[in-house]
C-alpha cells in the first residue's frame, strides 16, 4: 500500500505542476505584469518623457525670463548736429539775411570815387551774400545731389529748389561784378528773390 501510496503522491505533484505552469504562462500572455517600483525609476514613462519635459522647462524659464527683464523704449533717432545738409539750411538763412542787410543799407552816392562805393557797407554786404549764396549752392549740391532728377520735371520741389537756388546765386555773383553800376541793384534784388523762393519751397 505504501509504495502504490507514493506514486499516486508523485503523479499527483506532476500533474499540479504541470497545471500551474500552464495557468502562469497563460496569465502572464493575458495580464502584462504590472511594473514594479523600482522599474518606475528606470523606465521611461509617457508623462516623464524627457523632450517633452525640457520643452515645458524652457517654455516657462523663457516666459518668467521676459517677465524679469525690463523693456527699454526703443531710442528715438537724432540727425547729427553738424551735418552736409544742416551746413546748406543755415547758409541759406544766412544769405538771405545778407541779402536784407545789403537791400537796407546805405548806399553811397553815384558821384563818389569808385574806391569809396566798393569800400562801402551796402558792397561789402552784398559781396559776402553773393559768397555765402554760392557756398549754399555748393553745399546743396554735395549733401542733395540724389534728390535732383530731370526726368521728375520742373515742377517737381526739388528740381525746383536746386534750380531756382543757382540762378539766385548767378543773378548775386553777377550784380556783384557789374557793381557799382546802376543796372547791378536789380541783377541782386532778384538773385535775392529767387533765393529766398527757393528756400520757401522746401522749407
Amino acid at each position: 500500500m505504501k509504495p502504490n501510496f507514493r506514486f499516486k503522491n508523485i503523479v499527483t505533484v506532476l500533474c499540479m505542476t504541470v497545471l500551474a505552469g500552464t495557468a502562469h504562462a497563460g496569465d502572464t500572455a493575458l495580464n502584462p505584469e504590472w511594473p514594479s517600483a523600482a522599474s518606475l525609476y528606470t523606465r521611461k514613462a509617457p508623462f516623464m518623457d524627457s523632450r517633452s519635459y525640457m520643452l515645458a522647462l524652457n517654455e516657462g524659464g523663457g516666459a518668467q525670463g521676459q517677465a524679469a527683464m525690463p523693456m527699454t523704449p526703443a531710442a528715438g533717432f537724432e540727425p547729427p548736429l553738424f551735418s552736409g545738409s544742416n551746413a546748406h539750411k543755415y547758409l541759406g538763412l544766412g544769405t538771405l539775411a545778407l541779402v536784407v542787410a545789403t537791400a537796407i543799407a546805405p548806399k553811397p552816392s553815384e558821384h563818389a570815387p569808385l574806391d569809396e562805393q566798393k569800400s562801402s557797407t551796402h558792397a561789402k554786404l552784398g559781396r559776402a551774400a553773393a559768397a555765402m549764396a554760392a557756398a549754399t549752392v555748393t553745399t546743396g549740391l554735395l549733401a542733395h545731389w540724389n534728390d535732383f532728377h530731370l526726368e521728375d520735371g520742373f515742377s517737381d520741389p526739388d528740381n525746383l529748389h536746386a534750380m531756382l537756388g543757382t540762378a539766385g546765386m548767378l543773378a548775386m555773383l553777377y550784380a556783384v561784378s557789374k557793381a557799382p553800376a546802376s543796372e547791378h541793384a536789380g541783377m541782386g534784388m532778384t538773385g535775392g528773390v529767387a533765393m529766398g523762393v527757393a528756400i520757401k519751397i522746401t522749407w
